[in-house]
């Protein structure tokens, strides 16, 4: 009978799980923003080492766009509030994008 409840208790927790809705976040590339400033960006608000944020910038920065990270949307909102706020706080125009996964 226990192996029944925890079956039922993790079919809930899988099917709350999967309604979240969930967004990729982009980032854009610019000529201002200095490259580091980018790299440390990703690493500080969006969780990422640094040899991931690095190759995320370099594709950036030679593709126009890449994708940086997918969360469930109000994580990424959050997560691309900080990178913004600070980013202006530094001058740059930084700008990253939300779309639906």
């Amino acid at each position: 009978m226990r192996a029944d409840v925890n079956r039922v208790y993790q079919e809930d927790l899988d099917y709350s799980v999967s309604l979240e809705p969930r967004a990729k976040v982009i980032l854009h590339n610019d000529s201002l923003t200095p490259y580091d400033f980018v790299i440390v960006a990703l690493v500080r608000f969006f969780g990422l080492d640094a040899h991931r944020a690095e190759l995320i910038t370099w594709t950036a920065h030679t593709s126009e766009i890449a994708l940086v990270v997918v969360l469930p949307i109000d994580d990424a909102q959050k997560k691309v509030g900080k990178a913004h706020f600070a980013a202006t706080l530094e001058g740059y125009p930084l700008m990253f994008t939300i779309e639906p996964e």
